[in-house]
């Protein structure tokens, strides 16, 4: 079995408000020094041993992440 993590995140330039948000929560908080905050997603995916890496990331083109707004990337473990 492999597991496969994907981090999904919105592009650069685009816009984010819940990230936007939190970097004004965490300033009412008190914290500074934080300068920017991003929201995303992460994904666990387990397969069998045949998944490739290259299938995983055919999945998120079509399904899993929307590549016109949102950048990822794909990291296979052993399970």
């Amino acid at each position: 079995m492999k597991r496969f993590e994907i981090h999904v995140t919105g592009k650069e330039g685009i816009h984010d408000p819940a990230g936007e948000n939190s970097l004004h929560a965490l300033a009412n908080l008190g914290y500074v020094g934080v300068t920017g905050v991003r929201i995303g997603k992460f994904i666990q995916l387990t397969a069998e041993d045949g998944v490739t890496c290259e299938q995983v990331e055919e999945m998120c083109q079509r399904l899993l992440a929307n590549p016109v707004i949102e950048d990822f990337s794909v990291t296979a473990r052993e399970v």
